[in-house]
């Protein structure tokens, strides 16, 4: 597994790992957060997208890599708005945990829709790392009846992700990084507008510390960590990604104890390590 891709994956996974933070400390409602997120990297994108030469594609080729460029705006919005909303009717625990169940989706949808062969190591693999998930979230996770709406669309979230996964590794095949990131960064931010002004949130931020936020939000999370692991979707394969991401946990918790002293249980560290050992052994087995 070639190694540039690998460290470009992780590096995106650091930089998205510092959303959790940002959006607590964001002025505007949590759908209204992803919107502006999405909506204030669009004009770097753009820039991007234009200084790039382009060559021109068969009219056929070019229809099946729009839609599959949209299909990539609508699954991101799906996991950002999806998620955001279950955050509101679930614990934060309950929400992360089932969010996480992402790389089975998108291992499942790889051998159904594309016939991408998967070794038994790395199922065991997933198994692991997600387990490692579970230890970080445990002593916070609960199941009330109440909460299953929440816990329902923490699912839906996955699913969307998985989605988003599959999808920005099909477009990867006719588009740049730049174009997958202006395009269906405008298709994301279309498709959550309504979904904004319905929800009644705070859509403005409060002052110019509100505004900062967002910007962070769509320079780091967004622009770097995005890009870089769109770039990394074009070399790597989209089920070793999609787990090799789940290390955005460990990384969103040791962020949380150095910026805002959250502490880091015991059993905590020992799910953090599980999930390294799960990533390793799913490199492994891709080999």
């Amino acid at each position: 597994m070639r190694a540039a891709p690998t460290l470009a994956l992780f590096a995106g996974a650091v930089a998205i790992a510092t959303a959790p933070i940002l959006v607590r400390w964001s002025e505007t409602g949590p759908l209204a957060t992803a919107f502006w997120r999405v909506l204030l990297s669009l004009p770097v994108a753009w820039v991007w997208w234009r200084s790039q030469r382009r060559t021109a594609t068969p009219a056929a080729e070019a229809k099946r890599s729009c839609t599959i460029l949209l299909w990539t705006g609508l699954f991101f919005a799906g996991d950002l708005g999806v998620w955001h909303v279950s955050l509101l009717l679930t614990p934060v625990a309950n929400s992360t945990l089932l969010v996480n169940t992402a790389p089975f989706f998108v291992t499942l949808g790889g051998w159904w829709l594309f016939r991408q062969h998967v070794r038994p190591l790395f199922w065991l693999a997933m198994l692991v790392a997600f387990l490692g998930a579970s230890l970080m979230v445990q002593a916070s996770f609960s199941v009330h009846p109440r909460r299953l709406a929440g816990d329902g669309l923490a699912v839906v979230a996955a699913v969307s992700y998985a989605g988003y996964i599959l999808a920005v590794s099909r477009a990867r095949l006719a588009w740049p990084t730049a174009g997958i990131m202006f395009f269906g960064g405008s298709v994301t931010c279309a498709a959550l507008l309504p979904v904004v002004l319905l929800a009644g949130e705070r859509v403005w931020p409060k002052g110019t510390a509100g505004w900062l936020t967002l910007a962070a939000l769509a320079a780091v999370p967004q622009l770097v960590g995005q890009s870089l692991i769109t770039f990394a979707l074009a070399h790597l394969p989209a089920s070793f990604s999609s787990v090799g991401l789940l290390v955005q946990p460990v990384l969103a918790a040791l962020f949380a104890w150095m910026v805002l002293n959250e502490a880091i249980a015991p059993l905590q560290a020992l799910g953090g390590l599980t999930v390294l050992a799960g990533i390793a052994l799913a490199r492994r087995a891709q080999g």
